[in-house]
């Protein structure tokens, strides 16, 4: 019988495995830019556990092992920036990438009210432009960071979800 992958609340004992996975899946989009030098591979252990402290962060597990990882904050107008969507690559489209977004959403929602949320990636990240896109976040600006990489914005405002009509016998 095969084991399920589970999602939840990262804690301080994933950090390790959550910066050794960072580290692997970043490796691709250091080539696609020919940039080795980027945030997420020179990130440090104590930095990462910082931001365990400080946003949201939920990782997928494939029993023990984390195969996948988000992150997000909230600021005081309620834009949730959202970063660091990684998948292990064995498990990449799968849904996982989406089932984890969905769910840093949901928290960021629920636990610190956010209203619309924000990421960015890469001009040549296709492959996450499509899962962005297919989210329902749309671009709203583009900063030419170097001579190689453009980074887009994309955002998605919070939809409402209309109450349920309740039904009272004899009315």
């Amino acid at each position: 019988m095969g084991t399920s992958v589970t999602i939840s609340a990262a804690t301080d004992q994933d950090a390790e495995q959550i910066l050794k996975l960072q580290y692997l899946c970043y490796q691709q989009e250091a080539a696609l830019y020919d940039d080795y030098g980027i945030e997420p591979l020179t990130q440090s252990l104590d930095a990462l556990r910082a931001e365990l402290g400080e946003g949201c962060v939920v990782v997928a597990r494939l029993g023990e092992e984390v195969v996948g990882s988000v992150r997000g904050t909230v600021d005081a107008d309620g834009t949730a920036a959202i970063a660091k969507l990684i998948v292990h690559p064995r498990l990449q489209r799968h849904g996982l990438g989406g089932r984890l977004l969905a769910a840093v959403e949901e928290r960021l929602t629920a636990e610190r009210s956010a209203k619309r949320f924000r990421l960015f990636t890469g001009h040549r990240s296709e492959g996450n432009l499509r899962l962005y896109r297919s989210r329902g976040y749309a671009p709203i600006g583009t900063e030419q960071v170097s001579r190689r990489l453009s980074l887009i914005t994309l955002e998605k405002e919070l939809v409402a979800k209309e109450p349920a009509e309740v039904f009272v016998a004899g009315a």
